[in-house]
């Protein structure tokens, strides 16, 4: 037996395509294994931003203190009262998995509250398309879709180059990288 697994088994995120669909917004409670927070000085316009741009739900507040954002299964973002944040926003980022069909959406969506706030999409070398959106906050967050895997695209060949191959292909489900 190998210590590895599919880790598509215990994810929300849905394997890449034309038709994936992305799952609903979390709404149980669980132990998160890895959370965002940010602070703010406007919660409730942090919270407006976030549910109306990102597509994010309330899960729960404490008023004037903390709240507490989910979309998918380990989505989660905690925008605490804070008396000051970045002039402008830092080059670390927090990415959060979506899917294709998303993309536009978000885009619009963030647009619609501030255009200037928006860049992207992008393809990536590595088969994404990517949004990233700087929040009221100044975080830097972007939203990654994988695409379709077309085994003679550019982005197959890179991903060979670095040893990584399509599943089925060559070593098995790629041990050197699990």
């Amino acid at each position: 037996m190998s210590d590895y697994y599919n880790a598509f088994d215990m994810s929300p995120v849905p394997a890449p395509g034309p038709d994936a669909v992305p799952p609903e917004p979390f709404r149980g409670i669980y132990g998160m294994p890895a959370f965002v927070t940010i602070p703010t000085r406007d919660m409730e316009a942090s919270a407006d931003f976030w549910i109306r741009g990102f597509g994010f739900i309330e899960l729960f507040s404490i008023p004037g203190r903390l709240v507490h954002l989910r979309r998918w299964a380990f989505q989660d973002v905690l925008l605490v009262q804070g008396a000051s944040v970045p002039e402008q926003a830092p080059a670390l980022s927090v990415s959060f998995a979506c899917v294709l069909s998303q993309i536009d959406s978000l885009v619009e969506n963030c647009r619609a509250l501030n255009p200037e706030l928006v860049e992207g999409p992008t393809d990536t070398p590595w088969n994404t398309r990517d949004v990233e959106v700087i929040t009221p906050e100044n975080a830097r967050i972007v939203f990654t879709a994988a695409k379709p895997f077309d085994p003679a695209s550019q982005e197959a060949r890179n991903l060979e180059a670095i040893g990584i191959a399509p599943p089925g292909v060559g070593r098995g489900d790629n041990e050197e990288h699990a």
